[in-house]
């Protein structure tokens, strides 16, 4: 018979098996758990967040980081977080690309925002295309464009640059100077509003392109001085914009009536846009709305990314379309790029400024239509609303599509 002392050896011996059993499964579960338990859904934002445009970039990265906040606040998506990954573009088309196609394949982000430059989004098409992939541009648009792979919640020519302008030369005359940045955007659009001015009437006296940042606008104010059009109507963007203003200023010319189609609300506070007596923006966004869900929507976006960050018509149109892509996943039930992309053209969601509906055909948003007086501190005022949101036309339907491929072709050869 037994001991005493060999029987308790046995029993340890025994509870020892078992507890190593019980540790074996234990991990074998944890490790099953943690391979069936799906990561956090990964999206990707192309923004320069440094150089000459990096400013006028700024909102829409505050606007996607607030609208990613509130998805997983909410809940996430299919019940996993949404993670955000932020590539600084420079706004070179280059780092553009080989960023986009880095967050595609190494970090598998499902679908990407932003490329705020003409060239960026250039640079990023083929690389969407070529991946099956889906971008949602929120910058303006100089139109000419309708990809499957992209929507675009930024406005075309026909939804901001066009009645704007038809509605400044109603205001102040038919003579007009166009300026913008040098680039595909601003040389295309120039030949939009070149045939736009002289079809309504109206004469253009001068065109000029800025370099990106460019410092010496000293050519622009002295043809400015000489021609003394009615209205300047500009495309510049970014850091441009300063030396543009304060050049006007210094050389007696603020009085000058001009549009601005490219700069941004927070911009004109920053560059005392102001300080040009007749100054005016074209946009579907206004901080000043009174609307409830745009003070909420700005209640939120101070507390999270700072009190002194402003909202922007396109960062507005960065936040509707991260809620837009939200909604497709949701209804489709899968993150897939393929399944979203199929389903986002019939989506809609209640943006700061108003209804933000997908047109299914073109891919670009239904957008509503703002014109306001830039204030002497910078802040905006509401002269003109448009009594309803306005179809986009990616080609402007004044002329055939014939037509404007002709001109482009023409345009883009010009060294």
């Amino acid at each position: 018979m037994p001991s005493a002392r060999a029987r308790l050896w046995r029993r340890l011996g025994l509870l020892l098996s078992l507890l190593a059993l019980a540790g074996a499964g234990l991990l074998a579960w944890q490790r099953h758990h943690a391979a069936a338990t799906p990561g956090p859904i990964t999206i990707g934002l192309l923004q320069a967040l440094s150089g000459p445009v990096a400013a006028h970039e700024a909102p829409q990265v505050a606007a996607a980081r607030l609208a990613v906040q509130e998805i997983n606040e909410a809940g996430g998506l299919l019940g996993r977080r949404v993670e955000l990954k932020i590539e600084d573009t420079r706004a070179d088309p280059r780092v553009a690309a080989a960023a986009a196609d880095r967050l595609i394949t190494a970090d598998r982000a499902v679908a990407l925002f932003g490329c705020g430059a003409w060239g960026c989004r250039q640079a990023v098409l083929p690389v969407v295309e070529a991946r099956g992939h889906l971008l949602f541009h929120a910058a303006v648009s100089e139109g000419f464009e309708s990809s499957p792979h992209i929507v675009y919640t930024g406005p075309t020519p026909n939804q901001q640059a066009l009645p704007a302008l038809h509605w400044a030369m109603q205001q102040f005359g038919r003579r007009v100077y166009v300026l913008g940045t040098e680039g595909m955007y601003s040389r295309r659009l120039a030949v939009v509003l070149r045939d736009f001015i002289i079809l309504g009437g109206g004469q253009v006296l001068g065109e000029r392109a800025l370099a990106m940042g460019a410092a010496d606008v000293g050519g622009v104010l002295a043809d400015l001085a000489r021609v003394r059009p009615d209205l300047v109507v500009s495309s510049v963007c970014g850091d441009g914009n300063r030396a543009l203003f304060d050049g006007l200023v210094t050389d007696g010319l603020a009085d000058l009536p001009v549009l601005s189609l490219c700069a941004s609300e927070p911009e004109m506070a920053a560059l005392q846009g102001g300080r040009l007596s007749r100054h005016f923006l074209a946009v579907a966004y206004l901080q000043s709305l009174p609307d409830p869900a745009n003070q909420r929507f700005l209640e939120r976006l101070r507390r999270s990314q700072g009190a002194a960050v402003g909202a922007s018509d396109a960062g507005v149109a960065t936040y509707a379309a991260v809620h837009l892509w939200a909604e497709a996943v949701r209804e489709v039930g899968s993150e897939r790029t393929d399944a979203v992309n199929a389903t986002v053209v019939h989506q809609t969601f209640a943006a700061p400024y108003g209804f933000a509906a997908v047109d299914a055909q073109t891919r670009h948003l239904w957008r509503p239509l703002r014109i306001a007086r830039v204030k002497v501190d910078g802040a905006l005022e509401e002269v003109l609303a448009l009594p309803r949101d306005v179809r986009p036309e990616p080609w402007p339907t004044f002329r055939s599509t014939q037509h404007w491929g002709a001109v482009l072709l023409r345009t883009e050869a010009r060294p």
